[in-house]
C-alpha cells in the first residue's frame, strides 16, 4: 500500500540520546507488576482513539504501540510469525487495512531483518521488525550489527514472556532486553500491559515511548542505527479487533523519522592547496557531495563502485593503480574522506603515510573511518561533519586533476572493441564477411567477472538499483567501470555476505511504493552469497513481490579467498576444501521451485539479452570463466 504523506515540523523535545537499558513504566494503571493475569476487562473501556478495547491487554496495546510508530513517520512494518507476537502482527494487518502502515510478511527473521535494512536503505526511514520471543530475536543479529555498522536506522520491536515467567524455566524465554549488545544504541524493557486497557495515561506513555526510540534510530542526538522494545505480553494474548481507527496523513510525521546526518561536529573550511596534491576519497555511502568537494578543491576524486559519487569530471575511477604510483600516489599530500571505504588496501596506506594530511567527514556508521590510528595512534586526522570549500582554483589545480582523469581513462581502455561498423557496410564482401565473423566471435565469448560488472553496470540507470554482494565481483567492478551517476548499495558496514538479496528484496520494495517510474534493482552476487540467503527467495503468498532481477556469477566456490597470501603456501587441496568451498548446487531446480524465473547466460550474446529480460523476479546464472 502506498500512500502519500504531508510531514509536520519535528519535535526536538521528544528525543533522547540515552544509551540504556531500562524498565519503561507499566502500561495502564500500574498493576501490571503484581505478576497476575489480565482480568479481561480491557473491554469495558474505550480507547483514546475512539476504538473500543478488544478483551486483551496486549492487543490494545499493540494497536497503540502501532498507531504511535506512525505517527511518528514509521510507515512499514516487517512480521515473521510467533506466538508471543501475535498481537503485534494482527493489530499491524488491522492497522494496515484502515490506512497508517505498511505490512510485510517474512517467513523468517533473519531474512526480515535483512528486508528491513533494505527499506531502511531505500526510504531513509527505519522500518519495524517485529518478532516472538527466544531464538528468533537472534536470529536479527546479523542485520542488527550491518546496520550499526553502516549507520541505518531500524527498530527491532522483540515480543517477551512478563517478568513473573523470566528465570524460571519457561519455555521460549531468555534474557531478550540488550541482547545485542552495543549494537543498538537504545534499549527498553517494556513490562507487559495491564488488564485496563489503554487509557490516555497509558497511550501519553506509549507515545513517548515511540517517540524516543525513533528519534534514536533516525540520530536526532547521536549516529542513527538500530534499537530495540522489548515489549512483554500476558495471556490472552490477542484477541479480535472489530474496528481500528487509521491514522491520517496529517498526523504523520515523516520527517521525524527520516536518518539525519551528523551535526555534532564542527565544519572544515578548506581552501585549494597553494600547490596541488589533495586528493577526494569516496567510499560506500559517501554520496554526491564528495563530487561537490572534489570539484570545488580542484582535486581527482577517488570514488568506490558503491559511493554514489562515481562520476563528474574529477572522477579518477582506477584509482589504486593511481595511488600505487609515486607519480601519483606518491604526491598526495592531503586527503578528503567521505563514507566508508572498504575496497582497497592502497587508500589506508594512504591515510597512513605521516606526510599525509588526512580531513574525514564522518559517516552515518557507528566507527569513523581512521586507519592512521592502527599505526600511529596519536595520529591528527581531522574529524568533521562537513566541508566547505573556501577560495578558487587555478590552472594547476586543473592540471593536478586532468593528470589523474587521463591516466585512469588509459588504464581502464575502451573495452573490448567491437566490430567494424565500417566493414558491416562495405561493398567489399570480404570485409563484410569479416564483421559478421567477429561479431559471431564476441557474442559467443564466454563471461568473466569484467564483462559481467560492465554489462550490468551498463543496462543500469538512475530510475534503477544496484546491489552488489561483498563477493569478488564488487571488486572488479570497482576496478573496470566507469562513471556514472546510479545507486548503487552494497552491505558494506560489516561486509558480510549473508542477508543480501533480502536487502535487495527491501530496496526493491521501498523503490516501488515511492517511486512513479518504477525501475528495475539487480543484485549482483557470487555463488556463495546466493546459497547464503536463499532463503531471501520465499515469499509468502499474499505478498508484494517486487522487481528483481538476481545475477549469480558462479565459479563454484569462494574465489575472493584465492587472492590471500596464505594460498601461495597452503596445499591447494586444503585451500579447496577449506576456504573456496566448492560446490554444484543445482541453481536452477533449487530457483524454480522457489516459484522463480531462472535464465542461464554462458556467453556474451545470452548475457546481453537476459539482462533486459521482462521477467519481474528472475535470478539469471552466469557461469564464469577465469
Amino acid at each position: 500500500m502506498t500512500r502519500t504523506r504531508t510531514t509536520r515540523p519535528s519535535d526536538p523535545s521528544k528525543t533522547s540520546s540515552t544509551t540504556a537499558t531500562t524498565t519503561a513504566a507499566p502500561i495502564g494503571d500500574g498493576t501490571a507488576g503484581d505478576g497476575t493475569a489480565g482480568d479481561g476487562t480491557a473491554g469495558d473501556r474505550a480507547a483514546a482513539d475512539g476504538t473500543a478495547g478488544s478483551g486483551s491487554p496486549a492487543t490494545d496495546f499493540a494497536l497503540a504501540f502501532l498507531q504511535e510508530l506512525a505517527r511518528a513517520g514509521v510507515t512499514d512494518v516487517v512480521v515473521s510469525p510467533g506466538s508471543r507476537s501475535q498481537a503485534l502482527a494482527l493489530a499491524a494487518v488491522a492497522l494496515e487495512r484502515a490506512g497508517g502502515i505498511t505490512v510485510h510478511v517474512r517467513l523468517d527473521e533473519r531474512t526480515a531483518g535483512f528486508f528491513a535494512l533494505g527499506l531502511a536503505i531505500e526510504s531513509g526511514r527505519p522500518a519495524a521488525v517485529v518478532t516472538t520471543s527466544g531464538t528468533a530475536v537472534v536470529n536479527l543479529h546479523p542485520a542488527v550489527l550491518e546496520a550499526h555498522h553502516s549507520g541505518v536506522p531500524m527498530i527491532v520491536v522483540s515480543a517477551d514472556r512478563p517478568a513473573e515467567l523470566r528465570g524460571i524455566g519457561s519455555n521460549q524465554t531468555t534474557v531478550q532486553p540488550g541482547v545485542f549488545g552495543a549494537a543498538v544504541s537504545f534499549v527498553r524493557d517494556v513490562q507487559a500491559p495491564s488488564a485496563h486497557g489503554v487509557d490516555d495515561d497509558a497511550r501519553a506513555t506509549v507515545r513517548s515511548l515511540v517517540r524516543e526510540a525513533v528519534a534514536a534510530a533516525a540520530g536526532h542526538a547521536g549516529q542513527p542505527g538500530p534499537v530495540q522494545l522489548d515489549l512483554a505480553f500476558r495471556e490472552p494474548l490477542s484477541a479480535g479487533l472489530d474496528r481500528v481507527e487509521g491514522v491520517p496523513d496529517d498526523q504523520v510525521d515523516l520527517a521525524y523519522a527520516t536518518r539525519r546526518p551528523t551535526a555534532a561536529l564542527p565544519v572544515a573550511e578548506l581552501a585549494p592547496d597553494d600547490e596541488p596534491a589533495t586528493v577526494v576519497i569516496a567510499g560506500h555511502d559517501a554520496g554526491a557531495d564528495a563530487e561537490r568537494i572534489a570539484w570545488e578543491l580542484g582535486a581527482p576524486l577517488l570514488a568506490e563502485v558503491s559511493s554514489g559519487a562515481r562520476f563528474g569530471r574529477n572522477l579518477a575511477a582506477a584509482y589504486r593503480e593511481l595511488l600505487r604510483d609515486d607519480d601519483f600516489g606518491g604526491r598526495v599530500r592531503r586527503a578528503v574522506v567521505l563514507g566508508h571505504p572498504t575496497l582497497s588496501r592502497e587508500v589506508p596506506a594512504l591515510l597512513q603515510r605521516a606526510d599525509v594530511e588526512t580531513v574525514v567527514v564522518r559517516g552515518a556508521g557507528a566507527d569513523v573511518f581512521d586507519p592512521a590510528r592502527a599505526s600511529r595512534p596519536d595520529a591528527a586526522t581531522q574529524v568533521v561533519s562537513d566541508v566547505r570549500v573556501t577560495g578558487r582554483t587555478g590552472p594547476a589545480h586543473r592540471a593536478w586533476v586532468g593528470r589523474w582523469v587521463a591516466a585512469s581513462r588509459s588504464l581502464l581502455g575502451e573495452g573490448d572493441a567491437g566490430p567494424d561498423l565500417d566493414a558491416k557496410r562495405s561493398a567489399d564482401r570480404a570485409e563484410r564477411n569479416r564483421f559478421l565473423k567477429d561479431e559471431v566471435a564476441l557474442r559467443r565469448r564466454p563471461v568473466d567477472r569484467a564483462m559481467l560488472a560492465e554489462a550490468v553496470w551498463g543496462v543500469t540507470w538512475p530510475h534503477d538499483r544496484l546491489v552488489f554482494g561483498a563477493s569478488q565481483i564488487i571488486r572488479v567492478a570497482d576496478m573496470t567501470v566507469a562513471g556514472k551517476k546510479i545507486r548503487v548499495h552494497a552491505n558494506r558496514g560489516l561486509a558480510g555476505i549473508d542477508g543480501t538479496i533480502s536487502t535487495a528484496l527491501g530496496i526493491a520494495t521501498a523503490l516501488e511504493a515511492g517511486s512513479g517510474a518504477v525501475g528495475t534493482t539487480r543484485v549482483v552476487v557470487g555463488d556463495l552469497t546466493f546459497l547464503h540467503d536463499l532463503g531471501g527467495l520465499v515469499t509468502g503468498t499474499e505478498e508484494a513481490r517486487p522487481r528483481l532481477q538476481v545475477v549469480v556469477g558462479n565459479d563454484g566456490g569462494g574465489a575472493i579467498f584465492r587472492g590471500l597470501e596464505v594460498a601461495a603456501t597452503t596445499a591447494p587441496e586444503d585451500m579447496r576444501r577449506m576456504m573456496t568451498t566448492p560446490q554444484h548446487v543445482d541453481v536452477e531446480r533449487v530457483v524454480t521451485g522457489l516459484g522463480w524465473e531462472y535464465r542461464r547466460a554462458e556467453t556474451w550474446g545470452d548475457l546481453e539479452r537476459v539482462l533486459t529480460d521482462p521477467a519481474e523476479r528472475v535470478v539469471i546464472e552466469v557461469p564464469l570463466a577465469d
